[in-house]
């Protein structure tokens, strides 16, 4: 198994991030190696607060955490690989603390959007890709023409109610295929045509 130190899978929602990121840790567990995975306690969308969930329905142990002094209370001398999913909603102190595990050897494999729907960087993406070793950029499938999808699409009757949280990077709508679709750039601009789209 690789010892590629910062491994960051990226892309809109329903392109198979968390799905990449289970198969990886799936393989270090394989490997025998002491794996501990995290999720964000904001991603609340299948109601498993000790499990990755894909949206279908694959899942991996982990534990819910909101804050890096909760990852690090699990991290041990003999952890070989760190999994954390939904990374985006985290604060940028995220990039610092895989930068420590990873300079102490420890396989890091994140996922999370590089986007939010308004197409903007979200949260600690742009840092962590920056600073990556290797860097998975998946695409999914437009779900109005069928063509690749790299933005992620919010139904503007949602975009007009208030965010469920926020953070330091503007509004964060929690939701599925209800409220999201993946669409390539096109259709992604006239799904917008008309509609404000928060600063």
């Amino acid at each position: 198994m690789s010892k590629c130190g910062l491994v960051v899978s990226c892309g809109p929602m329903f392109c198979g991030k968390s799905e990449e990121l289970i198969r990886r840790l799936r393989r270090a567990v394989i490997a025998k190696l002491k794996v501990v995975a995290f999720k964000h306690s904001a991603d609340d969308r299948y109601s498993a607060d000790d499990k990755i969930v894909t949206h279908q329905k694959q899942t991996f142990p982990s534990i819910r955490v909101n804050a890096i002094s909760q990852m690090e209370q699990h991290i041990t001398e003999d952890t070989n690989v760190i999994g954390i999913d939904e990374v985006q909603f985290f604060d940028t102190k995220i990039v610092s603390a895989v930068e420590m595990w990873a300079n102490q050897g420890i396989q890091v494999i994140v996922a999370g959007l590089d986007q939010d729907y308004r197409g903007k960087p979200f949260g600690p993406m742009p840092f962590l890709l920056a600073r990556a070793d290797k860097i998975l950029k998946l695409n999914a499938v437009c779900m109005v023409c069928g063509e690749k999808a790299t933005k992620t699409f919010l139904y503007p009757n949602f975009i007009e109610a208030q965010a469920d949280s926020s953070t330091e990077h503007g509004p964060v709508i929690i939701g599925s295929t209800e409220k999201y679709e993946a669409r390539c750039r096109a259709c992604w601009n006239k799904g917008y045509e008309g509609v404000k789209l928060p600063e």
